[in-house]
């Protein structure tokens, strides 16, 4: 029944004899009111990291200004980076007509690609400063010139230590990119969010952010206007930003991962 739409739905109960007559109004009425609604649906995914506890434990940790049972110093920050990736140029066939009264925009439907930008941001976790830059392609250097670009100006220069939270991605993942890291900027200290958790990482929100109020609808006539509007946009946001109001803690993850242990339990019974 969740792939049937309400007119088959409607149809199949009269042929079936469940009711003689049945208009689509009651039975979406019944429908919406029953604790069954197989037209929705949600999707999960349980942790596959073996250390996820104490991986997501020093990140909330570092949210609430805070490392290995210790506050944070004044000289010591946290920043969350990641990489935006295939950010297209699509060009529209026909130009899109702006909205008028009783009218929303009106966008082509066909597009041409004008290329693509991988789009790579930080964001300082409690200062709420935003850094960002357009590159063709992903990889170390890209991932590098992010890093610099933060790590060669104040306060971050003269910083006790700087922790850098990114996820597994390849051109930051393991011990080896902490490695480089720490060999070009002494005090960068990089953080891995656990495997299939870019929930913890702050700058996904501010990518969602940017999804919502700069990319949609994807209107461009140049990989150039592409860059001035992602750009234009991160500097209109800092003025206005204030630190994202973070409440999920420790305590919460505790609370999670023994909601999950249950359930895992209880399927083995």
């Amino acid at each position: 029944m969740s792939r049937l739409s309400l007119s088959e739905i409607q149809r199949e109960v009269i042929t079936q004899g469940i009711v003689g007559e049945i208009s689509g109004s009651t039975l979406w009425r019944w429908l919406s009111a029953d604790a069954l609604r197989p037209w929705r649906h949600r999707s999960w995914i349980f942790p596959r990291d073996p250390q996820f506890a104490e991986k997501a434990g020093r990140i909330l940790d570092l949210y609430e200004r805070r490392w290995n049972g210790r506050p944070l110093r004044a000289s010591e920050f946290v920043l969350c980076a990641d990489e935006k990736t295939s950010i297209q140029a699509r060009c529209r066939k026909h130009s899109s007509l702006a909205p008028s009264p009783a009218r929303p925009m009106r966008v082509e439907h066909e597009y041409h690609r004008a290329g693509a930008w991988t789009y790579l941001a930080a964001w300082d976790v409690h200062r709420a400063k935003l850094f960002g830059r357009c590159e063709t392609k992903n990889g170390i250097g890209p991932v590098d010139r992010l890093v610099a670009e933060v790590m060669d100006q104040p306060p971050y220069r003269s910083a006790r230590r700087v922790f850098w939270i990114m996820d597994n991605g390849s051109a930051h993942r393991g011990q080896k990119a902490a490695d480089r890291l720490r060999s070009q900027w002494p005090s960068v200290v990089l953080v891995h969010t656990p495997l299939h958790a870019s929930w913890l990482n702050q700058i996904e929100i501010y990518f969602s952010i940017v999804q919502r109020k700069v990319l949609i609808p994807n209107d461009f006539s140049s990989l150039a206007e592409v860059e001035e509007r992602l750009l234009a946009f991160q500097h209109h946001y800092e003025q206005i930003a204030v630190p994202f109001h973070w409440t999920f803690t420790r305590r919460d993850l505790a609370a999670l991962l023994a909601r999950l242990s249950n359930h895992a339990l209880a399927h083995v019974a």
